[in-house]
């Protein structure tokens, strides 16, 4: 069964007439927005990289902030929207500056948790670029606290994972912090 197939015994049942006109083309248009919504499964580190790290001397923090994330929880496919702050203190090596932003947006494009979501970014950014410390701060909306269940619409979700210097060193944990306020 296709996921269109899918997407029409869904409405029907909802209790929906499939056949009435509005929603004569929703399943295929559903499904199409679903599999762009969750692209990051068709997509490699490897990939959204593409090789784009450069050598250099740099050894300061390296800080890209406002990235901003769409992506859908795991529990109720619904979205959640916000942005990540990531930070990195480079060994050797910088990552192409749109590249970040790339690696947020391959693993927030798949049903996700936002706690995983930023271990996940956090640890690309480390095996990718070898860094001495990396940090990742996400705070978001989520679409299924909002609009069901305890419906709170002015709550936000703040996560965050430190690894190596960010984790080991407050100060460099704190300078991270301080600019992304």
């Amino acid at each position: 069964m296709s996921l269109e197939q899918h997407y029409t015994a869904i409405l029907g049942q909802l209790g929906e007439d499939v056949s009435r006109e509005g929603l004569l083309d929703t399943p295929k248009r559903a499904a199409k927005a679903m599999q762009y919504l969750c692209r990051g499964y068709q997509q490699t580190l490897d990939e959204v990289t593409n090789g784009a790290l450069f050598s250099s001397d740099n050894s300061e923090m390296v800080l890209v902030k406002n990235i901003e994330l769409y992506s859908l929880c795991e529990h109720h496919l619904l979205p959640f929207i916000g942005k990540a702050h990531v930070a990195y203190i480079p060994n050797g090596k910088v990552l192409g500056l749109s590249k970040v932003a790339r690696i947020v947006d391959m693993f927030a494009r798949r049903l996700q948790i936002q706690e995983n979501l930023s271990r996940q970014i956090a640890e690309a950014i480390e095996q990718v670029t070898g860094a001495l410390g990396v940090a990742v701060v996400i705070e978001a909306q989520h679409m299924c606290m909002m609009m069901r269940g305890v419906e709170k619409q002015n709550s936000s979700m703040v996560t965050s994972v430190m690894l190596g210097e960010f984790r080991d060193n407050p100060s460099t944990r704190s300078e991270f912090l301080n600019l992304v306020r």
